[in-house]
């Protein structure tokens, strides 16, 4: 059990506004592992995300259950295991401040690509650029669980209908976070207190998620993502300080 005061005073809120992201708002999902990483180690902090992942995403699949574009779920998903595999593998030669860097550069890049003006793709994509975008979606979000940028690179421009492209990310990141668990376990990620910590917030999650289908139709889910991109910002430099300043230290 973790014991840490600071540690659920972060983890209650940031795993309730990745539900809410769930539920209909959109984003989220990258500030639960940073937030939680300010207090514990990052690779701890990621397999308490997991399992709540897992399970809040059952409903959104289930919700959208066949609808996914096959030919492009086929390029993505194989493509993403393998850049797990890649994550897998880079992670366990790293310790926990190389680790809290990786954490910082992802999200403030996750910021920089959110807001770095977008042209208008005249052309799709080809199979090799789903491979590359797939594979880098699978490594970026081993430990971050935020593989958002790459796989929306090559999906954005497919031009889907609304349902078969939230479908399709939804299958995507569905299967990608269940591949993660053999990694997870082979890291020996996950231990008692994990597995506790993430039966406690799993329902906050699943809370989270009805409560973002009620504020979906409520709010101006501008403030949302204000709030989603703020956090990115103050945790991933602070994740960012930590590590380099972790690695002098030890210099």
């Amino acid at each position: 059990m973790i014991s840490d005061p600071w540690f659920w005073a972060l983890a209650i809120p940031a795993v309730a506004l990745t539900g809410i992201g769930k539920g209909g708002l959109g984003g989220g999902a990258p500030v639960a592992t940073l937030l939680m990483a300010l207090t514990i180690p990052p690779a701890q902090a990621a397999a308490i995300m997991l399992p709540v992942l897992c399970v809040m995403d059952i409903a959104g699949v289930r919700a959208y259950l066949w609808r996914w574009d096959r030919r492009i779920v086929r390029i993505l998903v194989p493509a993403g295991i393998a850049g797990i595999c890649v994550g897998a593998l880079t992670i366990s030669f790293m310790n926990d401040d190389w680790i809290r860097i990786l954490l910082g550069t992802i999200a403030l890049g996750f910021l920089g690509w959110t807001f770095f003006p977008k042209q208008a793709q005249l052309e799709k994509p080809g199979d090799a650029a789903g491979w590359l975008c797939g594979m880098l979606s699978g490594f970026t979000g081993f430990i971050t669980h935020a593989g958002s940028p790459p796989v929306m690179v090559y999906l954005l421009p497919q031009k889907l209908d609304k349902e078969a492209f939230v479908a399709t990310s939804l299958i995507f990141f569905f299967t990608l976070n269940y591949a993660k668990i053999v990694p997870y376990l082979w890291l020996r990620f996950f231990d008692a207190s994990v597995l506790v910590a993430a039966g406690l917030l799993i329902p906050v999650g699943i809370a989270g998620v009805y409560a973002g289908l009620w504020m979906q139709r409520r709010i101006d889910v501008r403030w949302f993502y204000r709030l989603i991109y703020a956090l990115l910002l103050v945790t991933g430099t602070k994740l960012l300080y930590d590590g380099v300043t972790g690695l002098e230290g030890h210099g």
